[in-house]
């Protein structure tokens, strides 16, 4: 197990290259869940995440041992740009295996920091299996999470968390393989003994979650996340022993509680946070960690790649499923002024009307029938039962999709 000195020692040692980032409070969230709520701002970190401090400590620590070949690693993105940043900052080259899906922009921003790109595979596990086959033809081979020189660069977010908020009571970290969990929970537990930890995974792919009920590490079958960044089947064998005894509790989180978080930091703190940097926000919307009054608490944003279609697509989901946007067919006669009193009737509630699609072609509609789709702008819950509520009161037949 690393220890606090490990952490401290790795602090030192990438200081000089990466960023201190802020932890930033938030009056709005903290009247919504009625604790005191600060944001951990890895989102902002060099490369976009957590992922660099790693890197950067096991690189810097074993310069002197690495081969000509340099190093090489598997990630779909944010360890991939972690290592090949530091990788590029003391001089070595740097191979990355990707899946054949990763997402182009990481793959572009991998390159960018002088990284080899190796499309191979269709998973991250078949991808470090190809790393980890390469790593014995002479280079380094840089594990995500399963290693104690990862884990304690990841630690020191918790160093500067504490130095921040020294009477901290709670954390809420991501877990993905448990390297940052694992690396901030020996922190935290030697720094604030009382503090409560607590982990988040995507419901789809909860390995650690299974792991600590089955009392070992076991492979699942994950499904596909928005939070592709924790997406992990298997748990590390080093942060596993870590999680099972400093973490308190490990709690899963729907896609929709994270695409809502998602919005959420975009609305209210103008944050672009990836699927797997919102899931602690994601766990306190959704209920799954109460809080108590006034509890002091900080939520790891721990990063911010987020690809730009993926980010409307969650964007539209959430406004959806947060009543922002509502869809409804609505069952009119197809006669002049018909569709004209049925917008002034939206009008009058101050809806806005987004799209609009006439569909004369369903077979369970009379001749002199048509269906009109409509696709509005409301304000929120509220504001669609009165639409709904003044579209019937008006004798409109109506479904909502």
């Amino acid at each position: 197990m690393i220890t606090l000195d490990d952490i401290r020692a790795a602090a030192d040692r990438i200081q000089k290259d990466i960023l201190a980032t802020p932890l930033i409070s938030s009056p709005a969230l903290s009247r919504m869940f009625g604790a005191e709520i600060h944001l951990k701002m890895e989102s902002l970190q060099k490369t976009g995440s957590f992922k660099a401090r790693g890197a950067m400590n096991l690189i810097k620590a074993s310069c002197g041992r690495i081969p000509k070949g340099g190093v090489v690693a598997a990630s779909a993105g944010n360890h991939a740009q972690g290592v090949a940043l530091a990788a590029r900052q003391v001089g070595i080259p740097a191979t990355i295996v990707m899946p054949v899906g990763a997402s182009i922009s990481k793959q572009e921003a991998t390159r960018s920091y002088g990284g080899k790109v190796l499309l191979e595979g269709q998973t991250v596990s078949e991808s470090l299996a190809v790393a980890e086959k390469l790593a014995r033809d002479g280079r380094t081979f840089i594990h995500p999470f399963d290693d104690p020189l990862i884990m304690a660069g990841q630690g020191t977010v918790a160093l500067e968390i504490v130095e921040a908020l020294p009477d901290v009571e709670r954390v809420i970290i991501p877990v993905g393989g448990g390297g940052v969990i694992a690396g901030m929970a020996v922190a935290l537990r030697a720094l604030r003994p009382g503090v409560k930890i607590t982990g988040v995974q995507a419901a789809v792919c909860p390995s650690a979650v299974v792991a600590i009920q089955k009392g070992e590490i076991v492979e699942i079958q994950g499904a596909t996340s928005i939070a592709d960044g924790i997406a992990v089947r298997k748990t590390g064998a080093a942060p596993f022993e870590i999680i099972r005894d400093l973490v308190d509790n490990v709690v899963t989180v729907e896609e929709e509680h994270i695409a809502a978080a998602i919005l959420l930091l975009m609305e209210r703190k103008k944050i672009v946070a990836e699927g797997a940097g919102a899931v602690a926000l994601a766990a306190l919307m959704s209920r799954a960690v109460p809080l108590q009054p006034g509890e002091k608490t900080v939520l790891l944003i721990s990063g911010g790649n987020l690809d730009s279609p993926l980010l409307g697509r969650i964007i539209r989901k959430g406004l959806i499923q947060s009543g922002r946007i509502l869809r409804v067919n609505v069952m009119l006669a197809d006669e002049p002024g018909v569709l004209a009193r049925l917008l002034n009737c939206i009008a009058a509630r101050q809806a806005n009307v987004l799209h609009i699609h006439h569909n004369r072609s369903r077979r369970d509609f009379p001749v002199n029938m048509t269906a009109v789709e409509l696709e509005l702008e409301t304000r929120g819950e509220s504001h669609v039962e009165e639409i709904e509520r003044s579209l019937r009161d008006a004798g409109y037949t109506l479904s909502v999709c």
